[in-house]
């Protein structure tokens, strides 16, 4: 991950058409589950506790795809890779489906992707996303040295799928939770045009094929989800989650909720309240095209100059020696908490 900071409204508009934008308007406070009925009078609610995130787990999980090597699309890496994010989210109870394309990256090479979902409770037509990218930039464009090589990802990547997986883990053992959940891999995220293809292509679409590829043709015809998370880049040490502003475009009521469950569990050092500028992921294209309202947790300071995703950012120092099993844990305590009090 690591686009552009512009108004991408204009953007999106004006090179795909007239597509409908839909926008979280929902301004409703968070009530959860055990909340009293309607007519009570100054009630506090308890929240409902989730299923305990385990850090080491999800740590564990990241490990296993920088073993892979770079996951760029139309390697052996890539392939090796997604055969096994596909039997995990199987060994946890998902019942997953996979989505191959093809689609054209900013040179002009046809890449073969592979979006890779798991569904729990698909039988609910009540459904939460959850959502990160599983493939890993092709250059490491901000360095100085093997400019032109893949690098290993471990946060870029790696990070939102290992929380991801620890929490399909929890989902399979679980039943009491309601809601059908998707856990999805989206493939091509980072194959955006790098700085050196500038100003040769429009640069806004080069970045998140595989997102785009699905909210274009769904998995299932008329899929609908109430919203949707995206991790990206979650696993950093001391991490800096603040409020992204695609985010709070679309989406403002699911970041307050999101920041409100990050504050009631204690980690407000890692979700700070500063407001980003709007940056192209995968929640653009979740909201803006398949209309479901989606909410960006991601490291970004707003306070470094001029990209704030950190000094290994689509560098080699992006690596396991980043990653933080406090930082994963704290994420995903985190959405489980959003998850559970939906």
């Amino acid at each position: 991950m690591g686009k552009g900071l512009k108004n991408l409204h204009w953007v999106v508009f004006i090179t795909l058409g007239c597509m409908l934008m839909i926008r979280c308007t929902d301004d409703a406070p968070v009530i959860p589950k055990s909340a009293s009925s309607e007519g009570a009078e100054n009630t506090e609610s308890t929240p409902i506790s989730a299923p305990a995130f385990n850090g080491d787990s999800a740590y564990a999980y990241v490990a296993n795809q920088v073993e892979f090597g770079p996951r760029v699309p139309n390697s052996d890496s890539h392939v090796a890779c997604g055969d096994w994010l596909a039997a995990e989210l199987t060994r946890h109870g998902a019942e997953v489906i996979e989505q191959p394309g093809r689609v054209r990256a900013f040179d002009g090479t046809v890449l073969e992707i592979r979006n890779i979902i798991g569904q729990y409770r698909p039988e609910n037509p009540e459904r939460i996303m959850l959502f990160a990218h599983w493939d890993t930039r092709p250059f490491a464009d901000k360095d100085t040295i093997r400019i032109r090589e893949p690098i290993d990802g471990a946060n870029d990547g790696a990070s939102g799928v290992g929380v991801l997986l620890e929490i399909a883990r929890i989902l399979g053992q679980d039943t009491t939770l309601d809601v059908g959940i998707d856990i999805m891999f989206f493939d091509a995220e980072d194959y955006g045009a790098p700085e050196w293809a500038k100003p040769n292509v429009n640069s806004a679409l080069t970045w998140c094929l595989g997102s785009q590829f699905w909210a274009n043709q769904p998995h299932r015809i008329g899929y609908r989800a109430k919203y949707g998370i995206l991790l990206d880049m979650v696993g950093a040490e001391n991490a800096v989650f603040n409020k992204e502003g695609t985010s709070m475009a679309y989406a403002p009521s699911l970041v307050r909720k999101i920041w409100s469950s990050a504050a009631y569990l204690g980690y407000q050092n890692f979700f700070q309240t500063n407001v980003t500028p709007e940056t192209i992921d995968d929640n653009l294209f979740i909201s803006e095209f398949a209309g479901i309202p989606s909410a960006n947790i991601v490291h970004y300071q707003v306070e470094v100059i001029p990209m704030g995703y950190g000094p290994f950012h689509h560098t080699h120092a992006d690596n396991l020696e980043i990653i933080s099993k406090t930082t994963l844990e704290a994420v995903g305590n985190t959405v489980l908490h959003v998850v559970w009090n939906d």
